[in-house]
């Protein structure tokens, strides 16, 4: 399986921001060209790009599909989520150019709706989101831009996407997002012995190259970085070449 470097684009009001743990609260703002920051990474030789709609991911809606569509163009392939929550939204993606579609909060909420999106239109085409959060010795699963906590654990979902025949799980410890903090290793480990069939990507905390090494030596199958690279900590050069 190859192990892919997975630089990430958040998206609000059209710029490229990122949060702390998730809090709109707490934004940082970076570039308000998505498209010149996209087109510095496929320069570098990234294959994928990860894109978040934080506004869509708040709202439902899809509130920065405009700015996807070209992000689609720029020359990586792209997985993108975040206000998906029917299938016209996934379809309205994969129209934009998008390759693998992010479903997170109903992927928690209905889970049965999404194994049918997997059914017809082939699990390569979806990237099942389960964010997480430590509450005493369960993994919580928040939703709606991790502003609401639901009543299933990642323990409960993630084997039950993998016998439905999903491909991709991306999953954050939403404590250490933004937070450079490294990822959380346990986290990985878990999945790679609970659902070896699943691809993982880690996400959440990445502050160096050693970071990345450790995520893969966990069992990551990729990892997506974030402000790590937006602040120039390492290059994606540097990084694709782990």
């Amino acid at each position: 399986m190859t192990f892919e470097v997975i630089p990430a684009i958040d998206l609000r009001g059209g710029q490229v921001v990122r949060l702390r743990q998730g809090d709109y609260a707490q934004e940082t703002r970076y570039a308000p060209h998505p498209e010149e920051v996209a087109r510095r990474y496929a320069d570098a030789g990234a294959r994928w790009l990860h894109v978040v709609d934080l506004d869509g991911a708040r709202s439902g809606n899809l509130a920065n599909l405009a700015v996807i569509e070209s992000l689609a163009k720029v020359g990586m392939s792209v997985q993108a989520g975040g206000g998906v929550r029917a299938e016209e939204d996934a379809k309205r993606l994969f129209g934009a150019g998008v390759t693998r579609v992010v479903v997170g909060s109903v992927a928690i909420r209905d889970q049965e709706r999404v194994a049918t999106w997997l059914k017809t239109y082939g699990a390569e085409r979806f990237t099942i989101a389960l964010d997480t959060r430590k509450r005493g010795d369960r993994w919580t699963l928040p939703s709606a831009g991790w502003t609401e906590d639901e009543a299933r654990t990642l323990d409960e979902l993630a084997p039950w996407f993998a016998a439905q025949g999903a491909r991709h799980l991306l999953c954050t410890d939403i404590e250490r997002d933004g937070m450079l903090a490294g990822f959380n290793l346990d986290l990985y480990q878990h999945l790679a012995q609970t659902v070896p069939q699943l691809a993982v990507q880690a996400s959440g905390g990445v502050r160096s190259l050693d970071d990345i090494r450790a995520a893969r030596e966990a069992g990551a199958s990729g990892v997506i970085l974030g402000r790590a690279l937006l602040e120039g900590r390492f290059t994606l050069e540097d990084a694709l070449a782990c």
